[in-house]
């Protein structure tokens, strides 16, 4: 089709919907307020279900359309850095030392949780082994880190990065430091001074609120886009792997978390745990970016009335080190090369992945496969030379759409979970 015959489809169609709109008394603001009356969540479904129909139906289609995933990536992955930035830092300047905070303990449940997502895929993996075919990796510029120390030092060092390369490269470590530090140093400033970044706060809080009202139209191109090229056949030669993987994430989420969540508030926790799940895991499932879901994040943890001063740190900081998904990637990946190789797994070889699994996984960057170039380094344990860990690096890439995907989901999701049950908890606490 020509342009001219594309334009004049357009009017048609323009034509048709005007037509339609007035037959049945519709207008644009109707229209507006019938998409304001429906949740965000429904829209998000119906996106994830016209996506997989566009792509089934008319595959040549999905590549026009995955645009719109990729400017709502973009979206969010731009806006995350300065959001972050901005509400901690109004957050630390208005901060009363009679207003507790409540960050240690999720600290706490942060750690826990990514321990535990390391021990149950370190059972997962021996009770289920799986089989890799290891071919020659294919080429990865870049380079895993050699040690765990590497990886603790490049985290120390992300805290006194330049605060303009901090933001304009999304080192959510490096934000946090200079918000906090500047936050500070703001307390001792005039009032009008710190309504100026209070009021700054709201305006890019408003501006999030409409990246993420475009989430359904963003979804329908991912899903797309995903189904597409996806592989089926491809990601059909890996199924045990993924099952070990998948299901492996399923228990973290809908068991170890829940525990860990009814262990702070002391009542049935699966109420806000599949809140979670739906409201941030559906949409970090596609967007496959910790750091590209922190806003969707804020949002959720606005909607549940949780305290801002905690969670505006609570929540970016997670994104970094809160990574249970991660955690379960290196295991699994890793004890999959072992069992190929057929290399014996004894009980302290084990413990001692489930920590290496477990520190590393907090050093993984939030974007997608950041936790792929990490399983070298848990592959050394077993004496696993670097070609060979690379080529299961290689395999990790190939099935990266459902694993990177189902990884970002859980750790995302856990983020304002866990954020959430430590407010609860302080609330009960105190009487509120």
């Amino acid at each position: 089709m020509g342009n001219c015959g594309r334009i004049q489809l357009a009017f048609r169609l323009k034509s048709a919907l005007v037509h339609t709109s007035k037959e049945h008394g519709m207008s644009l603001s109707s229209i507006v307020s019938l998409l304001n009356r429906t949740g965000l969540v429904v829209q998000i479904m119906v996106g994830m279900v016209a996506g997989v129909v566009l792509a089934l139906l008319a595959p040549d289609w999905a590549g026009e359309v995955s645009l719109l995933g990729q400017l709502f990536i973009s979206a969010l992955k731009s806006v995350a850095p300065v959001l972050v930035f901005i509400l901690v830092t109004a957050a630390i300047s208005r901060y009363d030392n009679d207003q507790p905070t409540h960050i240690r303990p999720i600290l706490v449940l942060y750690l826990i949780g990514t321990f535990g997502a390391a021990v149950v895929a370190v059972l997962a993996s021996l009770a289920f082994p799986s089989q890799l075919v290891l071919v020659r990796a294919a080429d990865i510029s870049a380079v895993p880190p050699a040690e765990v120390r590497d990886v603790l030092r490049t985290l120390v060092l992300s805290m006194v990065d330049n605060p303009v390369s901090a933001i304009a490269n999304a080192n959510f470590i490096g934000i946090l430091a200079w918000a906090i530090g500047l936050g500070i140093a703001l307390r001792h400033s005039t009032d009008t001074t710190r309504r100026v970044v209070h009021d700054l706060a709201d305006s890019v809080s408003w501006i999030i609120r409409w990246v993420i009202r475009l989430a359904p139209l963003g979804v329908f191109g991912l899903v797309a886009t995903m189904v597409v090229e996806a592989g089926l056949a491809t990601l059909a030669s890996y199924a045990h792997l993924l099952l070990v993987l998948l299901g492996a994430m399923s228990a973290v989420a809908l068991i170890v978390n829940p525990l860990l969540v009814w262990w702070k508030i002391r009542k049935n926790p699966y109420p806000l745990v599949f809140r979670c799940l739906r409201e941030s895991g559906i949409t970090a499932f596609f967007t496959r970016s910790s750091a590209a879901n922190i806003p969707v994040n804020m949002e959720l943890a606005k909607r549940l009335k949780l305290d801002y001063a905690t969670y505006s740190i609570s929540i970016p900081l997670g994104a970094t080190i809160n990574m249970a998904g991660a955690a379960i990637t290196i295991g699994v990946l890793t004890l999959a090369a072992v069992h190929t190789l057929g290399i014996e797994v004894s009980f302290g070889t084990a413990l001692l992945l489930c920590v290496v699994s477990a520190v590393c996984a907090c050093g993984a960057s939030g974007v997608a496969g950041g936790s792929l170039l990490l399983i070298p380094l848990a592959c050394s344990l077993f004496g696993i030379d670097t070609e060979t860990s690379m080529q299961v690096v290689a395999i990790g890439f190939i099935i990266g759409v459902l694993q990177d995907s189902a990884e970002t989901a859980l750790n995302s999701s856990t983020d304002v979970l866990f954020t959430a049950a430590s407010d609860i908890a302080a609330k009960r606490k105190a009487g509120v």
